[in-house]
């Protein structure tokens, strides 16, 4: 699943490294920025006084770890989350509710008695439960301590802008209602709601679905319980199963109130109920499934495996070049061969009509010699003289005559002379027994031939087996190679697009870590040289790289640091605006330099110098460093040797936080095309 991460900047690295965990894919686009806020003065004896601290989120317990290093005062948090956050940051007795804000108040009627003294809120500046309200009627006094402020982006994240652009999202998470509100309101205004039409919205209570309700989601999803676990429960569930039928989003459904580590608006809790509603029961869902990237492998496999087979029982057929490579005689190795059926018949063509051609021409020169003989001896039989006509003779001569008349149906031999010729004296033995010799040879011939002949045939007909033989060898071979090439192609793209979508999944991973170490002002070197493996063959990637790689071994400065030095920067600038070098401006510059006195707030009008301080140190509280810098930028001359060093950590900041965004863009066009 490609899950879109709504949470805010500090909670987006852990939930990240979650789902990559659990085999998805994060698009981070934090609708929020966490500002920790400095503790009031009597934070420090309220502290110390309470019998316990509660928490309903991670930012909180973030925020109490800096606002003091007391550890050892008992910890009640509202879920699994923040309590396993809190013992990150040392706490030692931690105790979680695993639920909401309700389950808290529980957890503390249960387990501490109001008589052993007051109990410590820390939360954000916006809470949707007020505990002290729903703990005052057992006696318990809860004193709330805003510690944080998150405060919501004025516009989409470039992340989820070219996500949604692209249709390259499965799901996006809601961690409170005040967080789907502001992705609603925002959506609207980029105009790409239509693009959530193929988006599940996965919401860590009824509740926080409520503002989505505008939304054309494919589906919505509701937690079975207000935990990050529960939800992460959810994402896996959609993605070993789609969505066959989405919940309906009708009147909204009432609950307990949504604790999360976003805050949503102040509100007045409902009265709870005796007794929880039990939580929604899961859409159905209908299982897809595929042969995946191994299937496919094994397929690729064994058809090559066939392939290879079919080469060598054919190899005795292949032409002798091909042989000879396939033996290695050859120099070098060549390509593997492709098979020519057209040319496989062709030449089997040849070899069978050159046979047919050679044996017509020897059957025609033997029969021309066997011609030849049976006429001489029929001239010599006929020259000789016959006294006492022997019936013997005369048979042979019949035979003789039968034997030249059937094949070229010759006309018959001259008949023997008349009976009333004088009778010769009968032939001598050894003429009579030369041509039962001359006869025995003919027959003997005759029967070769014949044999010669059928022998012929019978070659023919092998011939023709084996060319028909060998065509079907060809043909089945062909077919079996057209074969494998389409299996190697289909396992080539499955796994061009398994290979793509790990390496955007590793190139998003990589920038919630650099966007993480920007915003908290670390050096990211090692952050940076993760991407070095996955530049490789990206120029987009290596360009990125190249601009973050100036600040990677010292950092930047975080928007924290920038904000608390403008004070001193803005004193320095106006000691340095003088309008001339007299007396009485030099003086004034000196004072200025001691005391500062100067206006504040966006609204402070004028191009003085004052109110430019003014409207740049309202910009960069309200986040905008781009704002601020341009309006310190445009202040006089005489004010740059005091700005200075500020404006270079500040761009440098900018630089490093639009390479980020530039990167984790690329990671989602990524993403959309391994899709």
């Amino acid at each position: 699943m490609r899950v879109l991460i709504t949470r805010p900047e500090r909670e987006t690295t852990t939930l990240a490294a979650a789902l990559i965990e659990r085999g998805h894919v994060p698009v981070i686009a934090p609708l929020f920025r966490l500002e920790i806020l400095q503790p009031p003065p009597d934070f420090a004896a309220a502290l110390a006084s309470c019998q316990a601290v509660l928490l309903t989120s991670a930012n909180g317990a973030r925020a109490l770890a800096e606002a003091s290093e007391q550890r050892g005062k008992p910890i009640l948090a509202v879920g699994d989350t923040t309590a396993s956050t809190a013992e990150g940051l040392g706490f030692a007795a931690v105790v979680s509710a695993a639920g909401d804000g309700m389950a808290l108040a529980a957890l503390v009627r249960r387990g501490l008695d109001p008589r052993k003294g007051p109990l410590v809120h820390v939360s954000g500046a916006d809470v949707a439960l007020d505990l002290a309200a729903t703990l005052a009627p057992d006696g318990f006094e809860v004193r709330r301590f805003a510690l944080y402020d998150a405060r919501e982006e004025t516009t989409l994240p470039e992340s989820a802008r070219a996500a949604l652009a692209a249709r390259a999202l499965d799901a996006v998470t809601f961690f409170s209602s005040r967080a789907a509100a502001a992705f609603a309101k925002l959506v609207g205004n980029a105009g790409l709601a239509g693009s959530l039409r193929g988006v599940t919205a996965v919401a860590i209570s009824p509740a926080a679905l409520e503002p989505l309700a505008a939304l054309p989601f494919k589906a919505t999803v509701a937690a079975a319980r207000p935990t990050r676990q529960a939800v992460l429960d959810e994402i896996d569930r959609l993605a070993e199963a789609g969505v066959q039928e989405a919940p309906m989003m009708g009147a909204p459904t009432m609950g307990a109130p949504t604790m999360s580590d976003t805050p949503s608006p102040a509100s007045t809790p409902a009265p709870a109920s005796p007794e929880a509603p039990p939580p929604a029961a899961p859409s159905q869902v209908t299982v897809r499934r595929g042969i995946g990237v191994f299937g496919a492998f094994v397929t690729g496999v064994v058809a090559a495996v066939l392939v290879l087979a079919g080469a060598v029982i054919s190899l005795p057929f292949w032409p002798q070049e091909i042989r000879v490579l396939w033996r290695g005689q050859a120099a070098a190795p060549a390509p593997t061969p492709t098979i020519d059926l057209q040319a496989v018949r062709a030449d089997a063509a040849a070899v069978a009509n050159a046979a047919v051609d050679a044996a017509r021409r020897d059957l025609v020169v033997r029969l021309d010699e066997l011609e030849k003989r049976v006429r001489a001896a029929s001239a010599a039989a006929a020259e000789r003289p016959a006294a006492v006509p022997d019936p013997a003779i005369a048979e042979l001569r019949s035979k003789v005559t039968a034997l030249e008349n059937r094949p070229e149906n010759r006309p018959a031999a001259p008949a023997p002379p008349a009976a009333s010729a004088p009778t010769a004296p009968p032939p001598a033995p050894a003429a009579g027994g030369d041509t039962d010799k001359d006869i025995a040879a003919l027959r003997l011939e005759i029967a070769t031939l014949r044999s010669a002949l059928l022998s012929l045939d019978q070659a023919m007909s092998g011939q023709k087996d084996e060319t028909a033989r060998q065509r079907e060898q060809a043909k089945t071979l062909a077919e079996a190679i057209d074969k494998a090439r389409a299996d190697a192609n289909a396992v080539g793209a499955g796994e061009k697009k398994a290979f793509g979508a790990a390496r955007a999944s590793a190139v998003v991973g990589v920038a919630a870590r650099l966007s993480s170490a920007i915003e908290s002002g670390l050096p990211f070197a090692s952050e940076l040289g993760l991407l070095a493996p996955l530049a490789q063959g990206d120029a987009k990637l290596g360009e990125i790289t190249a601009a973050l790689q100036p600040y990677a071994q010292a950092g930047v400065a975080s928007r924290a640091t920038l904000a608390a030095s403008f004070p001193a920067m803005a004193k320095a600038a106006l000691a340095d605006d003088l309008a001339d070098d007299s007396f009485g401006e030099r003086l004034l510059g000196k004072i200025k330099g001691l005391v500062s006195l100067r206006r504040v707030g966006a609204d402070v009008p004028g191009d003085a110098v004052e109110a430019k301080l003014a409207r740049a140190e309202a910009a960069l509280e309200a986040g905008d460093i781009a704002k601020a810098v341009d309006l310190v930028k445009s202040m006089p001359p005489q004010t740059a040797k005091a700005t200075s060093a500020w404006l270079a950590r500040a761009e440098a900041h900018l630089a490093a936080k639009r390479a980020v965004d530039q990167l984790a863009s690329h990671a989602v066009t990524l993403l959309g095309a391994a899709r």
